[in-house]
């Protein structure tokens, strides 16, 4: 792509030539493009991170009454099986939520350090599955399994799809002509099918969520989207060559480590209810139903609770209440004071309690870069009535 400005050449009012100048811009355009497709994914991630807190406070009402309704009837009360729809479908909406936060970045990370190698044996047969037998696999190490299953969908009569990784140092160079990637050791995973190829116009949208390609009812568009905010999240990035008619190239990078990877990880044993407790609770939130299932939860499982709708309200109860406050639960992000300020300043008032923080998505209030500080108790709405018993009984027992 080119640049041209012409200027004429005078000599004593008389014209005797034309000054041409041409300059190649193509790299200054690509980067411009790439700049307003950042932004534009920002924008969108804001919003998307925002309707997904708001869901999340309903959902957190809907699963936590579902919860005591199931708690309360029989199995053999036909009620019992209506609620239990309820609850999966609340299961579902969830799911979605989930999705938009890792999207817009906003899910609060537990990083840990893995060894993509070991992968391989878990995900090959569930791939295979997946794919179908029209589709070959080649596989030398092992990626993320939603890019697989879009790879699946691009080749509709069947075709090669291919998972490798290597590890990678980016120069400054490369990063520089592959606006956001940052210069560093990384893994890299790419993966590549032969299918159809996507035109510029579906790689301009293809990371945004509810955008899909496929026919009603085969997708929600929120796949690539969350693997996009996870990927970015945890400090790499994706880049993707497409041609139509000549298949798709995804690669993903993700920071590298020397440390060894945490193998020690294993199914989770089964959990008995949560204990049991009779200390005083100060819970602070601006929701009211938010609100009022925390408060049952708690009373079910014996706790006392005093509860306020704001940071104010909350600092106003602990002033007055003669009694020992065990534990306060609060929201981030609540009209007036956040629950961090609320945390701080209780601190002065109740040196004693303790402190869990819950909300929709992450904060600064509470995490760093969407990783959370150290020795802070988070709890991430919707959650049912056991985790917060659990939670709950944790926190006090330390």
């Amino acid at each position: 792509m080119g640049e041209f400005s012409a200027t004429p050449q005078l000599l004593e009012g008389r014209l005797i030539g034309i000054l041409g100048i041409g300059r190649d811009v193509t790299e200054r355009v690509q980067l411009e493009q790439q700049l307003r497709q950042a932004q534009k994914m920002e924008a969108v991630g804001r919003l998307a991170g925002g309707i997904a807190h708001d869901f999340n406070n309903i959902l957190t009402a809907i699963t936590g009454y579902a919860d005591l309704l199931l708690e309360d009837l029989r199995p053999s009360d036909s009620r019992h099986q209506d609620v239990a729809e309820i609850r999966k479908a609340a299961d579902r909406a969830a799911g979605l939520t989930r999705q938009l936060l890792a999207f817009s970045r906003q899910q609060v990370l537990q990083p840990s350090v893995i060894d993509v190698r070991t992968l391989v044996g878990d995900l090959e047969k569930m791939l295979g599955r997946l794919l179908g037998e029209d589709v070959e696999l080649s596989t030398r190490l092992a990626p993320d399994t939603g890019l697989a299953v879009n790879a699946r969908d691009a080749m509709p009569q069947g075709g090669k799809l291919t998972l490798e990784t290597s590890n990678v140092d980016l120069s400054e160079g490369y990063a520089a002509d592959h606006y956001p990637a940052r210069p560093g050791p990384y893994v890299m995973i790419a993966v590549t099918d032969s299918g159809t190829g996507m035109s510029e116009e579906t790689q301009a949208h293809m990371f945004e969520p509810f955008f899909t390609t496929k026919e009603k009812g085969k997708g929600t568009g929120l796949g690539l989207a969350t693997v996009y905010g996870i990927i970015k999240q945890s400090g790499g990035f994706i880049w993707v060559y497409s041609e139509l008619g000549h298949g798709t190239t995804f690669k993903l990078y993700l920071p590298r480590v020397d440390e060894s990877a945490d193998l020690s990880r294993g199914p989770a044993p089964a959990r008995s209810p949560a204990a049991r407790g009779s200390e005083t609770v100060l819970l602070a939130e601006d929701e009211a139903p938010v609100r009022a299932v925390a408060r049952q939860v708690l009373e079910r499982h014996g706790y006392t609770v005093l509860e306020a709708p704001t940071a104010e309200a909350a600092l106003d109860i602990a002033a007055r209440y003669s009694g020992t406050i065990h534990l306060l639960l609060t929201d981030v992000i609540m009209p007036g004071l956040s629950g961090r300020e609320l945390a701080t300043r209780l601190a002065d008032l109740r040196p004693e309690a303790r402190v869990i923080f819950m909300s929709g998505y992450t904060d600064d209030a509470v995490t760093r870069h969407g990783v959370l500080e150290p020795g802070l108790a988070y709890l991430q709405k919707p959650f049912t009535p056991d985790t917060l018993g659990r939670k709950v009984r944790e926190v006090l027992d330390r």
